[in-house]
């Protein structure tokens, strides 16, 4: 038994020895198996390498996707939550800046009018205990503010201080139905009072039996007796109609207020009047009217003697052009 194995033995060992000599052999003659059964390998497995990767790519995909979701949901909400900042930040902007531009107009309409004012936001409107037409503000007695004072916008009136509290006031307005205030003709001494009548409509009874009121006048504030409930010189409004009802023991019209009481954001309340009446001072100037001038084309001369064998038409002459005249005066 050990004969046999020792010859296996020798019989492996020289199987091998033959096998290495027969490919160094072909090696030397430049024939490389390694190379060709690897291409072969390689050429073999490429469809079963790509089938597999199509196979599971997909779900390779749905893994990283899994793994991904939560992060993309974040980077979303957190791309939300800044529009929403920016865009919050814009419409502040805005309000802020149409806040400034009734702020600038009014502390100009008091400023031009000599009357000192104290500044103030509107913080609420209406009356949640009466049917009034009021707004309230967020400056009070601790800024000097007492009832029966002017209240102004931009261009003109707002309306009066009823109530007052340590950090706030409630103003009507003048549009409410029980709103009355003295005024005068801009430009003359009619004086008349003008009412509330719930909207930017307001009516105007001329108290002056011999005035005359027509559309376009401007109305200013008359004034009060110690200047309370208003100052006087503060723009009201402009007549917009004149009603010439025979009916009414006194003249009436209709009068448009020159602030839009819908829209205040900001006020100011005069809390001491001007040294002197400005009068007209502060009446708004009207917008200046384009006048545009349209010039008539030229019309040809017409000939209208006839000549011999012509009719009685008309003959348009042509007027010589600019060569012409050139043409002969080289002549």
């Amino acid at each position: 038994m050990a004969g046999r194995g020792g010859n296996r033995s020798r019989l492996l060992l020289v199987i091998l020895l033959v096998t290495s000599l027969f490919l160094i052999t072909l090696d030397l003659r430049g024939v490389s198996l390694t190379k060709s059964s690897r291409s072969a390998t390689q050429s073999f497995l490429a469809p079963i390498q790509k089938g597999v990767s199509s196979l599971f790519s997909p779900v390779g995909n749905f893994f990283s996707d899994i793994k991904n979701f939560g992060k993309t949901k974040a980077e979303l909400t957190a791309t939300k939550a800044e529009n929403a900042k920016l865009k919050s930040q814009l419409i502040l902007s805005a309000d802020m800046k149409g806040q400034l531009a009734k702020l600038r107009g009014a502390l100009n309409l008091a400023g031009h009018g000599g009357y000192k004012v104290v500044s103030a936001r509107v913080i609420g409107h209406g009356s949640a205990s009466t049917f009034s037409q009021t707004l309230t503000i967020d400056a009070g007695t601790s800024d000097g503010i007492t009832k029966d004072m002017t209240v102004l916008g931009g261009t003109g009136i707002v309306g009066v201080v009823k109530e007052t509290t340590a950090t706030s006031s409630v103003v009507e307005l003048m549009s409410d139905p029980n709103f009355k205030i003295g005024v005068r003709i801009a430009g003359t001494q009619s004086i008349g009072v003008v009412l509330g009548q719930g909207d930017s409509h307001f009516v105007l009874q001329l108290l002056d039996p011999a005035g005359t009121i027509k559309v376009g006048d401007v109305l200013v504030s008359l004034g009060s007796d110690g200047n309370k409930p208003f100052v006087a010189g503060v723009p009201v409004g402009r007549v917009s109609a004149v009603n010439n009802s025979g009916a009414s023991l006194t003249q009436e019209a209709d009068v448009l207020g020159f602030e839009n009481l819908n829209d205040l954001g900001v006020v100011t309340v005069v809390v001491a009047p001007p040294a002197h009446d400005p009068r007209d001072a502060l009446v708004p100037t009207p917008e200046p009217t384009v006048t545009v001038y349209v010039t008539a084309p030229a019309v040809p001369a017409v000939s209208t003697s006839p000549g011999a064998g012509a009719s009685n038409t008309p003959t348009p002459v042509p007027t010589p052009s600019a060569t012409s005249v050139k043409k002969k005066a080289g002549k």
